[in-house]
């Protein structure tokens, strides 16, 4: 069980690991080399987790999404800190979506790349955004006197997921609205390019779009939530220290949780059905000369 679990990690593989597993697939394709199934589904893995399909090259490690758990735990923690003041929500709410930039430059579909300029203008847009609905949403909320004061102090724990949710769709769309212009590659099953699609760009992005929510959804609000009823047990009110303490656990485990569900969700290599993309793509045919049935793009994370 131990070796199995060894095996599995995949997010400290150095540069050489990442060499030796290219090279263990690529023989094992070639015919060169027998390899047991556990050795190669892990090499595999290596590379999923690591090497982005467009460059080829890894993923910067605090942006890769086998990351993404340690790399938002202190941020999330920090945005669901109770009775949070109005410099406490814009910082977490800055540091929060400057990842998302990272996560999402990193993770993009790279056949379609945006300038710097471009990027720090979706940074901008997308940080302002966030911290807006995040500050407006904490102060209109204890404002709404016709709800009781247990219903106020739930939507208060709530605001976190409705300001992210929001801006996190906003920064995808920010940070990958080239796509939607410009157009993705597509490929034929053997990968090679057929041409740009903005249909296969809007889809991209909006998957990854909703894959976000999916992830937002029980990590920012399963927490609170289930924090808020502890909270109220003797059993806390005798050990208020361990509020903290069981918060963070709550955040990890519902991120360990909702990310690989979310991923799953829409996966990376996307299938479409030329007939559902641009008139151009219609009539294309395999080697064989048949119509092809379908087609592939990168979808980015």
């Amino acid at each position: 069980m131990i070796n199995r679990v060894i095996m599995d990690v995949t997010l400290f593989v150095t540069r050489r690991g990442v060499e030796e597993a290219k090279k263990l697939i690529n023989d094992y394709n070639s015919g060169k080399l027998k390899v047991e199934p556990e050795k190669l589904w892990h090499a595999k893995k290596i590379i999923d987790s690591t090497i982005h399909p467009d460059t080829g090259e890894p993923v910067f490690l605090p942006f890769r999404m086998s990351c993404f758990v340690p790399t938002n735990l202190v941020v999330v923690a920090g945005m669901l800190m109770p009775n949070p003041s109005i410099k406490s929500i814009i910082f977490w709410q800055w540091a929060n979506q400057s990842i998302n930039v990272a996560i999402n430059y990193s993770n993009a579909n790279k056949t379609t790349e945006m300038s710097l300029k471009e990027t720090a203008i979706a940074y901008v847009a997308a940080v302002t955004t966030s911290c807006g609905l995040a500050v407006g949403l904490t102060q209109s909320v204890p404002r709404l006197k016709f709800l009781n004061l247990a219903a106020r102090q739930i939507l208060v724990r709530l605001v976190p997921f409705v300001a992210v949710a929001s801006a996190g769709t906003v920064n995808v769309y920010l940070m990958r609205w080239k796509e939607i212009r410009d157009g993705i590659d597509v490929y034929d099953e053997n990968g090679n390019t057929l041409g740009k699609s903005q249909i296969a760009g809007k889809s991209a992005v909006g998957q990854v779009a909703i894959s976000r929510v999916l992830t937002n959804f029980p990590v920012l609000t399963i927490p609170p939530l289930a924090l808020s009823l502890l909270e109220k047990t003797r059993w806390l009110k005798r050990n208020p220290r361990l509020s903290t303490p069981i918060n963070f656990g709550l955040i990890a485990l519902s991120l360990t949780t909702a990310l690989p569900l979310a991923i799953a969700a829409f996966p990376q290599s996307a299938v479409i059905d030329p007939l559902k993309l641009e008139s151009r793509f219609w009539d294309l045919k395999n080697e064989k000369g048949e119509n092809l049935r379908k087609v592939f793009f990168n979808k980015g994370l």
